[in-house]
Formats: C-alpha cells, structure tokens, sequence
C-alpha cells in the first residue's frame, strides 16, 4: 500500500529514500565516524593520499586538486501512479484551504482573476505564435521560390503582394499603395539548423524566373505596376481577394497561359489584356464586369497610340509582343456571375478557338440587348463544345427559327453541352431553332458527356438521371407505341428498331447457357453443314436433267450468284461499340481437362452457315484473329481492341499477303489490351493461303509483330502474360517506343506500355535504350509516357532508368531490396528517377 507523504511548508513534499547496505567492492564511510574534512583545521594543508578505485556507484565523486568535493545528489526513485494521484490531491486541497485576502473597498479582490482573462492566457499566445508552424513564412516563401520558380502566398491574409518579392527577386522597390500604408511583417527565412557561413539562397546562375505566382484567399485590394517587371510569369492565380482594379502594366505580362481572377471586385479589366499572345484560361467569373471589349485593343485609336512590339523601358528592358487578333490561343473562358449584357460584349471579335464559355447568372437580354446576335455568333465558333448560359436572363427571343441561317451544317457543328437552365426558353424552341443540326439532340440530362453526334441541351429545372433510367424509359415508349419526339403521346406508325439487349438475354432466348445447350447448338450447325454440302454436290448433277420421278425435262436456270461475305459478323452491339470504335471479344479458355466427352474446337468451319441469331458461338478462336477482323467493315475506323483471356487458341491468323501489306489491315487502332492471355515471348502465326491450301505456320517474336501490324498504336497492355526479359532487346523497344516518320515504316510511337505481372527478370534492354538520353536532355521521338513492370521477378533496377522521361514508373512487387518502397511511396515516379539518377558513375 502507497504511503501518502505530507506537504511541508515549502510546497515541497518529503522524499523517502531506502539506504542500500554497502557492498564489499564499495564501502561507505560509517556515519558515526566524522570525516577528515570535519577534523582537520582550515589551515592544516591537505595531504594527498593514494587513490583507490571506486565503485561507479559511489555516492560521491573524486574532487580534481585544487577544488572541493562536490556531493552528487543519490538519485531520487520515480513516484508510483498512485503516489502521483495522491501528491496533486493534497496540492488541490491546499489550495482550496488558502484564505481569500479582502480588499479594502469591502469586495473581494479579482486580482487573482486575471489568469483566466482569455487575451491574456499564455496558452493563447503560444497558440497564436505557433499558428503558421505548419508552412513556411513570407519570407521564407519568397526565398525558395527562387530556385522553383513557383511561390504560393495563399491564406495569409496579405493586403497585397509584399515588397520583399519584388525586392529579392527583381532588386526593384515597388511604389507604395495607397490603399496599403504599412506592410505586415513578413518573418524571416532563418532556419534554425543554419551554419553561420553558409549561402542564404541559390546563385545566380541556379535562380530561376517566377512562372507560377499564387495569392488567392488574401485581403488583397491592389496590385503594384512592378508585376510587369515579371515576364516570365504563366499562371497566375489572384481569385477570392478584393481587387478593384488592375494596373495598365498588367497587359504586359504577355507570357500568362492561365489567369484566375475570380472572386474580386473588378468592373472593369485593361482592355490590353485581350491582345495577350499566349493566354489559354480567363475566368473572370464573381465580379462586377460590365462591357468585354474584345476587339478594343485593335481599334484605330489604340493602334495609333502604341505598337504590338514594343519595349517597356530602356535598353534592357523587356520586348512585348502582342497578338494581332484577340487572344488567339484562348480555349475556356469564364465570365459567369457578372454583369454583362449581349450589347456589352463585343460578340464579333470573339476569340476564334474558344472551346468553352460561360456566361451563367448574367443579364444577357436586359435592356434593349440582341441576344439572338450574340447566340448567333457563338454559332460560328468552329472549336466550341460547351455553352452555358444559365440563368442567363434569355427567352425564346435568342433562339429564333432562322439561327442557323443558310449554312446549318457549319453552325454549331461541333457543339456537345448548351446548358439553359433555369431561363425562359422552352424546349420547343430549341428544337426548331436547331432542327438543321447534325447533331441529335437530347434533352436528357445524365452526369457523363454526351456521345459523339449527341448535343445534350438542358432546359428548365436540371434532373440528372442515370443512363439506366433514360435507357429504361426509352423501352416504356417503345412497349407502349408511343412517339418519343416533342414529348407527345402520340401514336407512332413508324417502324421502330427494337430495343438492345445483354449477352445474357440473347443467351439465354437461344438455349445457351448451359454447356448442354451449346453442345446441341454446335450439333445444328454441324448438320447444317453437312445438309449443305451434299446439296452443293448433287446440284450440278441433276442441273438441266430429266425428272427421276416424272421424266419430265425441268428448264434449266442459271446457277445463282455466290457473294463472298465475311466469315465473322462482329458487328453485334454486344462486341462492337460504334460510338467509341471498341471491339471487345469474350474470353475463351481450353476445354478442362477432366471432361471425356470429345467435341470438335473447329467453330470456323461452322460460321458460314451460322444463323444469324446464332453468331455468338461462332467466333474467331486465335487469341489475335487479324484475317478475321480485317474483313469487317469497321477495320479502317477501330480505335481500340480488347482481347482479354483468350487462351483457348494462342495464335494469330493473318490473311493472303506480305509482311509489307500487314500495317494496313487495321491501320487506326491505337489501344490494344492482350491481358491474361498467357503469351510467352514468341507466339505462333498462321497465314492464309489463296484456295484451299494449308495454311502456313510460323513463330515471331510477339512485340516485334505488334510493332508491325500497327503503326499508331499508343497503348499496349501486355498485363499477366509469360513474357520473359529475352522479349525486350533494345531493337525491339525502340521499335516499339520511339516515334518514325519515314514513308515505308511510319509510326506514332507507344505512349502506355503495361507489362504487369510477367517473369521479367532483368532490364537490360530498357538499360540500353536509356543510354540514349546521356548527354541529351531530350530526344524527339520518345513518345513513353507510363511504363509498369509491377508483380515481375526483377531483381535490380539499373540507375539509367533514372534518364527515361516516364511521368508514370510503377515497380512494387518485385524481388529487389534496393531502392526501398519508401523512395516511391513518398515522392513518386519523380523522386524514384532522381534517386536513380543520383546513383549514375
């Protein structure tokens, strides 16, 4: 049981020690026995006695000559929980004991009151000192941006940008502001581990000119004119501030990609700003704007007074160079929550590429605006996918039936997403307004992007529906008979094409979902086959000969005209996407082993009297049927080919020809998916033969063919297959990778190599292929972009792989210990190529 020790009169509780009885190796001086120091007078000199080695233990320690013997403190035993408990209760208790000591006013005093006083609580002051600990300060912010070129100032209240960015970047003391009188104090960029010698900032030769400059979320009302003085300058980045106005010298930051000022209070922009050669984002959005002068900078008046070359000052100065039509690379454009009308836009020097517009929530056609003039122009942007203007203030008056005027093919014709919601123009008006169109219109909202040839039109209050309930409400209409155009219930005589349906039911309406029911189908087709057959033979027979039965000479009729068609009919929804030009064929496997009963694998000799409806069981059985599929008539527009887990037949058949004539059979695909097929490094082809020859037999390297058969591909997923290091030579992937643009052997190069899952065990090749980039900073026909080699047997990344310029390296799961996961994990393909990089002789 823990004893409760007293408290004294000092605050102070009294320790108990336990005395430990002295050892044999460390004696103690005997308590009863005085010591010599006690004895001896202080004038007696001391004598010096031989010393006798002690235990580290020893309560004290042996004295240096000259000086006294210091007595170490024995160590005080550490308190019990318990004992701790008990120690604050009697603190507590003593203090609630203390008197209250009486002013002389007869109150009590509140002096004791003044620790609870929040402003004056140092809990609160170290709170406030240490609330900016988790970033850096200004001026440590503005001093690594030198060697980034990139600085982030955001959410820290600024009333403007602060001097010391001018000053230490530029050398250059900005004028003072009027709106700001004195600055805040910005800190300072000491860091504690510093040597005193050591550099504050990068040289001069590894500084880098301010590209990205980020301040938003600040109390920032104005903007020094120095900030031309930046020309390097690509994003800026100003939103959700309090700017009233822009400098003149703004406009000559002429290098601006993109620019956010979002969220302010500017009425008004410099009308130079529309002249910027390089701009590709504008959002103006939240503001007060009133007019976009778009066309003010190329006016007579502004011509005369100044030139698109210029420079802003002196003889070092910077030349600016502005454009000669308003802001000719401009893609999005954002002036929503403003207020602009359509006579306050300049809608006919519009920017030509614009690619998205918003002008949402702005009073287009108050007042005496022409708005269809303004709906007119937006026609005739030949880049634009996406107009929004909604709660726009517009009627039916913007969308007359004469919009798209004589050329209604060249209106809109690529126009995705017109966005009217929550105005006053009405779905019938839009429809007649834009009833030439190309495009099919569609009022159904869904959260993806419309189709290709689809404009999704939004009118009224916005419902976003899922494609399953569009899809299952266009099969009501059609059970129904009702017309689906203008939304009426009226009857619909016209034939209707019947809805699609999954693989499952079409499977299922054939009796094919159990392997009984695709026996049977297989011994139909056989039969069918053989019927046929036997009939082709006895038809030339009995051509133009007497009866058997009547003796009658029947006239004889020309034989019938034999068409050649395809063998293979892939065209079905359930393998062909036409919107996205994806062919997608089912997995196929080889026939368990267990199984006794023999069926003949032979499904081509039973496709070309397949019936229609029994195509599914009827397809190609090579793992890549090239001779198949160059027969249909989408092989010139496919895009993209999945053949995943396809193992039942690991060959590729191409058809009559040379290897000279296989980069045309499907010349356009550019995704190619040959996951879980099992491949290994070399793969067997089988050509066609004009007749009936045999077909002859050959056995290629696998990458090498894909090279060969399809110049654009971009994206090769090679993913859990048996493809060894030997499938990787350095001819192979530079073949493979790089970009040629020679007549005979054109190629786009690959972007996306996936190789996950194999039994890769060195990167030899890929060693190789990176020697090229020594001493080059680029190469022009590397085209790689992502490279996985996940879930191999690599035993060693070689240091050269730092050189490639991947954007995307994925390495986990294979047998090497050295770099660590961590050198990933925590900085990305980035940090794992410098640290390759780092390990270069």
């Amino acid at each position: 049981m823990s004893r409760v020790p007293q408290a004294s009169s000092s605050g102070r509780p009294t320790v108990r020690t336990t005395l430990v009885p002295p050892t044999s190796r460390s004696r103690a001086p005997s308590p009863c026995k005085p010591s010599a120091s006690a004895i001896a007078s202080p004038s007696t000199p001391r004598v010096r006695t031989k010393s006798i080695p002690k235990s580290p233990s020893k309560a004290t320690r042996r004295a240096p000559p000259g000086e006294e013997a210091i007595p170490v403190t024995p160590k005080v035993p550490p308190l019990s929980v318990k004992e701790a408990i008990a120690l604050k209760r009697a603190e507590a208790k003593k203090a609630a004991a203390k008197p209250v000591v009486s002013g002389g006013n007869g109150f009590d005093s509140f002096d004791s009151l003044e620790d609870t006083i929040p402003s004056s609580s140092p809990i609160k002051k170290e709170v406030d000192d240490n609330a900016d600990l988790g970033r850096w300060s200004v001026k440590e912010a503005i001093d690594r941006a030198r060697s980034t070129g990139s600085i982030n100032l955001s959410s820290r209240s600024l009333p403007c940008l602060p001097s010391a960015l001018f000053e230490i970047h530029l050398g250059v003391k900005p004028d003072s502001l009027k709106s700001v009188t004195e600055e805040p104090s910005i800190g300072s960029s000491d860091s504690p581990g510093k040597r005193s010698g050591q550099r504050g900032g990068p040289a001069w030769f590894e500084a880098q000119d301010l590209q990205v400059l980020k301040a938003w979320n600040n109390e920032i009302v104005e903007i020094q004119h120095e900030i031309s003085l930046f020309g390097s300058l690509k994003t800026v980045d100003l939103h959700q501030n309090k700017i009233y106005a822009l400098p003149d010298t703004f406009a000559d930051l002429t290098a601006l990609t993109t620019l956010d000022l979002s969220h302010n209070s500017l009425v008004a922009v410099p009308t130079k700003i529309f002249a910027l050669p390089a701009l590709t984002v504008l959002n103006l959005s939240h503001n007060a704007l009133i007019a976009l002068p778009f066309g003010e900078p190329f006016s007579d008046s502004t011509r005369r007074s100044g030139k698109d070359i210029y420079s802003s000052g002196g003889f070092f100065g910077p030349v600016i160079t502005r454009a000669n039509v308003p802001l000719p690379r401009l893609l999005s454009l954002d002036v929503s929550h403003n207020k602009l009308t359509a006579s306050s836009i300049d809608h006919k020097n519009l920017p030509a590429g614009l690619f998205k517009i918003d002008l949402s929530s702005n009073p287009v056609a108050s007042g005496n605006s022409d708005s269809s003039a303004l709906v007119r122009a937006f026609g005739g942007l030949n880049q634009l996918k996406e107009l929004r203007l909604a709660n726009a203030d517009i009627g039916d008056d913007a969308f007359p039936p004469t919009l798209l005027g004589g050329s209604p093919s060249q209106t809109f014709s690529p126009l995705r997403i017109l966005d009217l919601e929550e105005t006053r123009v009405t779905s019938e008006a839009v429809s007649l307004s834009l009833a030439g169109l190309k495009q099919t219109l569609s009022f159904d909202v869904t959260a993806e992007e419309p189709s290709a040839g689809t404009l999704g039109i939004t009118v009224g209050k916005k419902v976003l529906k899922e494609t399953w309930e569009i899809e299952a409400e266009r099969r009501a209409r059609h059970r129904n008979g009702k017309s689906v155009t203008n939304g009426k219930n009226a009857t619909d005589h016209s034939p209707r094409e019947p809805p699609s349906k999954e693989v499952w039911e079409i499977e299922a309406e054939q009796g094919l979902l159990t392997e009984g029911g695709r026996r049977r189908a297989r011994a139909i087709a056989a039969a069918a086959e053989s019927k046929s057959s036997d009939s082709k033979v006895c038809a030339p027979l009995s051509h133009g000969k007497h009866s058997s039965v009547t003796g009658i000479r029947h006239p004889s009729s020309p034989p019938p005209q034999i068409t050649p068609s395809p063998s293979f009919n892939l065209t079905n929804p359930q393998y062909y996407h036409a919107a996205t030009q994806t062919l997608t064929l089912p997995a196929s496997a080889p026939p368990p082993k267990s199984h006794t009963r023999s069926f003949s694998l032979a499904t081509s000799a039973l496709t070309a009297l397949a019936t229609p409806g029994r195509t599914d069981i009827a397809l190609p059985t090579p793992s890549l049927p090239i001779s198949e599929l160059s027969t249909q008539s989408f092989a010139r527009t496919l895009k993209v080919l999945i053949l995943s887990n396809r193992k039942l037949d690991l060959s590729v058949s191409l058809p009559c020809g040379g290897p000279e004539t296989d980069a045309g059979l499907i010349p356009t695909l550019e995704e190619l998916v040959l996951d879980g097929c099992g491949f290994s490094d070399t793969i067997t082809v089988t050509r066609q033969v004009d007749g009936d020859a045999t077909p002859i037999k050959s056995s290629e390297l696998l990458l090498s063919l894909l090279t060969r058969l399809f110049p654009n591909l971009r994206s090769l997923d090679m993913s859990y297959n048996a493809l060894t290091s030997a499938a990787l030579p350095k001819d192979v992937l530079i073949g493979l990778v790089m970009a040629c643009a020679r007549n005979t052997a054109s190629r786009t190069g690959l972007r996306h190599l996936r190789l996950r899952g194999n039994r890769i065990a060195t990167l030899d090749g890929f060693q190789e292929v990176a020697d090229i980039f020594k001493g080059h900073r680029s190469v022009p026909d590397w085209k790689l972009e992502e490279l996985d080699l996940r879930d191999n047997e690599i035993s060693k990344l070689p240091p050269e792989l730092g050189l490639l310029p991947l954007d995307v390296f994925l390495v986990d799961g294979n047998v090497f210990r050295i770099p660590q996961r961590r050198i990933w994990e925590r900085e990305g393909t980035k940090g794992l190529l410098n640290w390759l990089r780092g390990r270069i002789e």
